[in-house]
């Protein structure tokens, strides 16, 4: 469906007097330079996609992308028009999931379409930030392609901070001196993880070249716009990188506890043994009942063999305690 669809003249939203649904009538008012129209669609259907490409001579490879999303994200030029696809995140903290959405932008002179999949990174807000200055809007569709990708980024950094503090609970976790069980939580945020650098790292190459200045159809006033915008995914590479090689190092100090822990408990129930075991072979020798046995005969044997017995034991209990395996 159609969100919202505007004209906009030297920086500021014209009123116009048809529905937003008249894309024809809607372009027949762009009749100066530096006027363009902005239609933003939210999961359209096949037919309301359809009807925008046939108004704005959007190519059909492009549009089907747009229309089934779960695409890569990437730059296309089609003839003189633009294609950008961006992946959108939101973090969803109880299940330590990162969810996922997609923003697809046609660029073209005098038009912007964006087409939005997935309920994180809505673009009204966008709209009115780029409404209330009216020397960024004055840069035509280059503008709203920095805010839409500014907006994207800054939730790229909202994620990695959730992230953080998860990971910084994750190694809390795995140092402390309590037993628990923190394998299943790392594979889930790697997972996560692996989620955001398929959105962050496919971006940078667009940026770059956004920021260079090097794109057709793109202004190159905005270059200093999407430098800062390089920037900041640049910073999140760095912290996904971060985060992933923190995890890995989490999991084989969790896997290594798990080993100590284990050899601890073999450790302590090998000296049980021990302790059981020494009374028993004593019992076991006077148990066997021979006729001519040193002892047998002697009334003081029973009580000295149940204190060989707790001798033995208190020996073996002294020196396992001083060696730690108790």
């Amino acid at each position: 469906m159609i969100v919202d669809s505007a004209l906009y003249r030297k920086g500021v939203r014209v009123p116009v007097d048809c529905a937003p649904q008249d894309l024809h009538e809607m372009r027949s008012k762009v009749t100066e330079d530096g006027d363009f129209v902005w239609i933003g669609l939210h999961e359209p259907a096949e037919h309301e996609l359809e009807d925008v490409a046939v108004a704005f001579g959007l190519h059909p490879l492009a549009v089907e992308d747009a229309l089934h999303a779960h695409q890569r994200p990437k730059l296309e030029r089609y003839d003189d028009s633009l294609f950008l696809i961006l992946k959108t995140l939101w973090y969803v903290d109880e299940d330590d999931a990162v969810e996922t959405g997609e923003i697809n932008m046609f660029v073209g002179r005098d038009f912007i379409v964006t087409v939005r999949h997935g309920q994180g990174s809505e673009l009204h807000s966008a709209r009115r930030y780029l409404e209330s200055k009216e020397s960024v809007l004055t840069h035509g569709p280059s503008a709203v392609v920095y805010a839409v990708c500014d907006r994207v980024v800054d939730g790229y950094t909202e994620v990695a901070s959730e992230l953080e503090i998860d990971v910084d609970e994750v190694e809390a976790s795995v140092f402390s001196p309590e037993r628990t069980r923190d394998s299943e939580r790392i594979y889930t945020l790697k997972r996560e993880i692996a989620e955001v650098r398929r959105a962050v790292m496919p971006l940078r190459e667009p940026m770059r070249r956004f920021a260079t200045g090097v794109v057709t159809g793109i202004h190159e006033d905005a270059a200093p716009f999407f430098r800062d915008v390089a920037d900041h995914l640049t910073r999140v590479a760095e912290v996904v990188d971060t985060l992933d090689n923190l995890l890995s190092t989490a999991f084989d100090a969790h896997l290594a506890a798990i080993s100590v822990q284990q050899n601890e408990d073999m450790r302590k129930i090998s000296a049980g043994v021990g302790l059981v075991a020494a009374p028993t072979l004593i019992a076991g020798v006077y148990g066997m009942n021979f006729q001519h046995m040193p002892e047998l005969g002697w009334y003081l044997g029973y009580p000295m063999s149940l204190a060989l017995m707790a001798l033995t034991s208190g020996a073996l209990w002294v020196f396992f305690k001083k060696s730690g395996w108790l």
